[in-house]
């Protein structure tokens, strides 16, 4: 009656030469095209390192007004600018300012990166059934992989450093924007779009006069997520040599520093905050076109 308790499984001879296969072949992937990947993304290193020096070495004044011209910009209104200057005076105040201008460039790299993969993909979707059936499970996986074992085939590849754990933020963050580009623009009134057709639009110009801009709330929706998702992996990316905030949450639990770590991660919901409230504003003023006054 063994067979009733035991579930039947691979034997463990063979298993184990299974998982010893798939390793050996991944690491012989990772002697042989390791270099020329890194060499690919060399680049996005560029881009990286560049606006970390921009958010690191602009004096801090600097820093505070454009973040609060761009809320301004976004939002119009002077709550969401005076509580974005209030709580990057008050994380300044508590000595992070540093740890927290590397992590909004490592944020904003990240934001980029996810539009212009998940905009460009979650339009070809649209226009696509098939593509979308074989992108869904793709996206499935990326959401609910636990987040550590993005990192295990990064490092392999590229090593411990910022570009990895950019990766492994990107990988995490960028489901939520091809699935709301991809919403957005099927959820367009399929009215609009016949009106469109008998002005004689071709299919580039519905996309950029018609569709975009009717499904540019939701895209907005679609970057507001990505920015929380990103900002929930930066302290697990401290763990491959991501700089910024992460590191002293992971050195808090690492030693038990109650306040290094409540510390820090109150500054991490403080910039979440500012991102969410920003672009959430942001997106309810393009909303605005979709209303109907009556008189």
């Amino acid at each position: 009656m063994e067979w009733l308790t035991q579930f039947p499984h691979m034997d463990d001879d063979r298993l184990r030469a299974l998982k010893k296969a798939i390793d050996e072949g991944f690491r012989t992937f990772t002697r042989a095209y390791g270099d020329g990947i890194e060499a690919f993304f060399e680049p996005l290193q560029f881009f990286l390192i560049q606006s970390e020096r921009f958010m690191t070495r602009t004096p801090w004044p600097i820093i505070i007004l454009l973040i609060a011209v761009l809320a301004w910009f976004a939002s119009r209104n002077w709550k969401i600018v005076a509580g974005c200057i209030g709580t990057l005076l008050l994380i300044g105040y508590f000595d992070m300012w540093d740890d927290t201008m590397k992590t909004i460039s490592m944020i904003f790299v990240c934001t980029v990166l996810s539009i212009a993969i998940g905009i460009p993909l979650g339009i070809v979707m649209s226009r696509s059934d098939r593509v979308q059936n074989v992108v869904n499970p793709i996206l499935d996986v990326m959401q609910t992989m636990p987040s550590f074992v993005y990192l295990i085939p990064v490092v392999m590849l590229l090593g411990i450093g910022k570009v990895p754990g950019l990766i492994a933020v990107v990988i995490y963050a960028i489901p939520p924007m091809i699935r709301l580009t991809n919403l957005g623009i099927r959820l367009v009134d399929k009215d609009v779009l016949e009106a469109a057709d008998a002005f004689g639009s071709s299919g580039w110009q519905k996309l950029k006069n018609v569709q975009m801009p009717l499904a540019l709330p939701t895209i907005m929706a679609g970057i507001n997520q990505t920015i929380m998702m990103a900002l929930a992996m930066v302290v697990i990316a401290s763990m491959i040599g991501v700089q910024g905030l992460g590191q002293p949450v992971l050195k808090a639990i690492a030693n038990q520093y109650f306040t290094l770590g409540i510390f820090n991660g109150l500054a991490i919901v403080g910039i979440a905050i500012i991102f969410d409230r920003v672009s959430q504003a942001y997106g309810h003023r393009l909303q605005k076109h979709r209303e109907i006054v009556h008189g």
